[in-house]
């Protein structure tokens, strides 16, 4: 009868090992499971975290730009401010037109001297001939 019992008891333990085995082999399963999906998420939250840090960059970057576009167009603003006020007076404005329309004012004679250039692009139209005849025929 020991012997039956020697050989039972046998097959318990080794049954109560095979369970264990199986409980620990679960058990690293899990584990190692976890750690897969633990550091996926940590994979993850890297390549966000290094996302947003280039996304603050260029804002960063962009937000210099404006400041710099904003600097040069109040600085822009100023100056036309006193452009304003100083043409706003009548012998200012009476000048600029004077100079943009080639125009003479009182007891003035306006010279007008032709560039090389534009004395070519006249004889090639003609405008010169017409001058040079109109003063003949005075």
């Amino acid at each position: 009868m020991e012997d039956k019992r020697k050989d039972g008891g046998l097959k318990l333990a080794n049954r109560i090992k095979r369970d264990k085995r199986k409980a620990r082999t679960k058990r690293r399963f899990r584990y190692s499971f976890l750690t897969v999906i633990l550091i996926i998420c940590l994979a993850q939250m890297s390549v966000s975290a290094l996302l947003n840090i280039s996304k603050i960059i260029d804002y960063h970057i962009k937000l210099a730009k404006l400041e710099s576009k904003q600097i040069a167009a109040e600085a822009r603003n100023s100056e036309l401010k006193k452009d304003i006020k100083n043409f706003s007076t009548t012998a200012t404005m009476e000048s600029i037109a004077r100079n943009n329309l080639k125009m003479a004012g009182k007891d003035e004679v306006l010279v007008i001297v032709n560039k090389h250039e534009e004395t070519k692009k006249n004889q090639k139209h003609g405008k010169i001939r017409l001058k040079n005849n109109e003063k003949n025929n005075d």
